[in-house]
């Protein structure tokens, strides 16, 4: 066997790759082709909108041959091309379109996109004039933008004094207060409001005093805190975009006030819901049942209103408990028991069946279940459109995602992201709830249930009222309170006795008639004054007199000892000069004297300086 070379290896290699080429070719080609000739050679039948042309009669030629006649000569039926015809009609009329349709350039459509962005910063921007107002409300509005808002309010500050008339004057005092409102900061946004209701008096009716009111409740809304704090700034909103939507009903702005007003609702649902739980981990069940009830009476949309339901079902289901299982209430009766527990058990069912029909699409539907199974009770079953309605408001909300728990927790604002997107919030609070009313109610349910009424209300009988008419006593219209000031004529006369027993008071005279009473006397009644009477009067009301008892001149101050003289105890050391007291002079003046230099010690210039070994000395 003869080994092939490599010159003839490749030859072989490159007919076989050539011939699997032209073979792989030909079978990707020949459907095509075959396609092809199926369309040109398709029967007139095959084309729906087809027309048959009837054949018109022609004689039959001298030279055909015989048995033959016309008919065989000429076709029956020509495909007719009007189908063809009419698309490249529309062809055409689509290609004219085109071409007479101006193409808009990458430079025209960036020149329309910053118009927008201008007209969305400046509403002014497209109104093309030079007029000097209109070019000071542009620089300020340029400035604004730009984040200089002192520049922004000092521009249209001069536009307004300068030209109070202007045709932009409501645009600039708008414009003022935004600049405050996108400054920020507490002053700012205080002012921003003042701003506001200002621009709202002067144009009630513009559209713009819509836009002033939402920015009042945007102004609220920025400062609100998390549901644990302070809660004003949440009330402030509500009420301002409560009345966003009753002044400015037809506002393009009313879809985002809604908004706005369902987030806060959110938020004060949100507190309501965290402080009844606290009452509820203390098993203050009154003021528990008291917030879920408002919660759930005054916000319908809250994100957790499944959680409230059920917190306020557990709340009574707890008060059935303690009916149950209290050791003080063992002695009631069965009957008596069986009314006080159906009281609570119905309450808590009808909170848990609320959750099954109402809200059946939220997160704890089947909590509610497994306690309506626990309470032997019926679980209902929603409706249709309790079903469609409860599944929108969930879509309706939004989810956590990393964008939304980042911004709550780096900007320190309130969780609204689960708030509804659906629903009309609430415009007016009803009646709120409170944990008096429910201990109140608990108490009157419990002595109906026991069969208690309450007790009539006590009422003062008239002090003797078939009193003698022979005996000195004079009677009184009505028994004084028990805690009721004294009135004049509450207070004995002098001379009087006063009977507690009876609660009368019997004259009794002590002084005959025209005497006057004794002037040590220290009665300190109201004495009431007759005609012929003493016209001697008690400087003191029948009180001592103030002062001391006698008017004898008070002794004198006596004056201070002189202090003695120092005595210096030490015997033959000299006395420091700056203890000597100075002793005047010739001349009669005191003078300091000096205290004596000592050359050892201390060197200056007015004395000689040290020398020899007394320099080493540094004492």
């Amino acid at each position: 066997m003869r080994l092939s070379s490599p010159r003839e290896l490749r030859s072989r290699s490159f007919f076989f790759r050539r011939s699997t080429v032209v073979l792989l070719a030909g079978l990707l080609v020949a459907p095509i082709a075959h396609s092809v000739a199926q369309q040109q050679t398709a029967p007139a039948t095959a084309a729906p909108d087809a027309q048959a042309v009837p054949a018109t009669p022609t004689s039959t030629p001298a030279d055909a041959p015989a048995g033959t006649t016309s008919a065989d000569q000429t076709p029956t039926a020509v495909l007719s091309n009007t189908s063809r015809k009419k698309s490249r009609k529309t062809d055409d009329a689509k290609t004219n379109k085109r071409d007479e349709k101006v193409k808009q350039t990458k430079d025209t459509v960036k020149e329309q996109k910053r118009m927008q962005q201008r007209l969305k910063a400046n509403p002014l921007a497209n109104v093309n004039t030079a007029q000097p107002d209109k070019l000071l409300f542009d620089r300020a509005m340029v400035s604004l933008n730009k984040g200089h808002y002192d520049v922004s309010r000092l521009l249209l500050q001069d536009m307004l004094a300068t030209y109070p008339d202007s045709e932009f004057q409501m645009r600039a005092k708008l414009a003022f207060a935004d600049s405050w409102y996108k400054e920020g900061g507490t002053a700012a946004l205080t002012q921003a409001e003042t701003e506001y209701k200002d621009f709202i008096i002067f144009f009630p009716n513009a559209p713009e005093a819509a836009e002033a009111q939402m920015r009042i409740g945007d102004i609220y809304f920025r400062q609100m805190d998390k549901p644990d704090r302070d809660y004003a700034k949440a009330i402030h909103a509500q009420e301002e975009y409560r009345n966003m939507l009753a002044q400015y009903p037809d506002s393009k702005l009313i879809p985002q006030a809604k908004q706005k007003l369902r987030e806060v609702q959110e938020l004060l649902a949100s507190r309501e819901t965290g402080i009844a739980d606290f009452y509820a981990g203390h098993e203050n069940y009154a003021a528990s049942i008291a917030r879920y009830q408002t919660v759930v009476d005054t916000y319908p949309l809250y994100s957790k209103i499944d959680s409230a339901l059920i917190g306020l079902g557990d709340a009574y289901a707890a008060q059935a408990r303690f009916i149950r299982l209290n050791p003080a209430l063992k002695n009631l009766k069965e009957d008596q028991r069986t009314r006080l527990l159906r009281v609570y058990d119905d309450q808590a069912i009808a909170a848990y069946s609320r959750v099954v029909t109402v809200y059946n699409a939220s997160p704890r539907v089947e909590d509610a279940r497994d306690r309506l199974e626990a309470l032997g009770a019926p679980i209902p079953e929603p409706t249709a459109e309790q079903v469609a309605a409860s599944q929108a408001l969930e879509n309706s909300r939004q989810q956590y995602n990393i964008a939304n728990r980042a911004k709550v927790l780096i900007f320190h604002s309130p969780d609204v992201v689960q708030a509804a997107r659906i629903g009309d919030p609430a415009l007016a609070d009803p009646q709120a709830t409170y944990a008096p009313q429910v201990s109140r109610r608990i108490e009157s349910q419990f002595n109906a249930a026991i069969g208690n009424k309450p007790a009539a209300p006590t009422t003062d009988a008239s002090a003797a009222p078939n009193a003698p008419a022979g005996d000195a006593v004079t009677p009184t219209s009505a028994p004084a309170a028990v805690n009721a000031p004294a009135t004049l004529s509450d207070i004995p006369a002098a001379g009087t006795e006063t009977n507690a027993d009876a609660g009368t008071t019997t004259t009794v005279p002590t002084t005959p008639q025209g005497v006057a009473p004794a002037t040590g006397s220290r009665s300190v009644g109201v004495e009431i004054l007759t005609p012929g009477t003493s016209s001697h009067t008690d400087a003191g009301n029948g009180l001592p007199a103030v002062g001391p008892p006698t008017n004898a001149a008070l002794p004198p101050v006596e004056k201070a000892a002189e202090i003695p003289d120092a005595v210096n105890d030490t015997q033959g050391v000299k006395t420091p000069a700056g203890q000597n007291a100075p002793q005047p002079n010739e001349n009669g003046k005191i003078k300091n004297p000096k205290p004596d230099f000592d050359n050892g010690v201390e060197s200056s210039s007015a004395h000689k300086k040290k020398k020899g070994v007394k320099k080493l000395n540094p004492f």
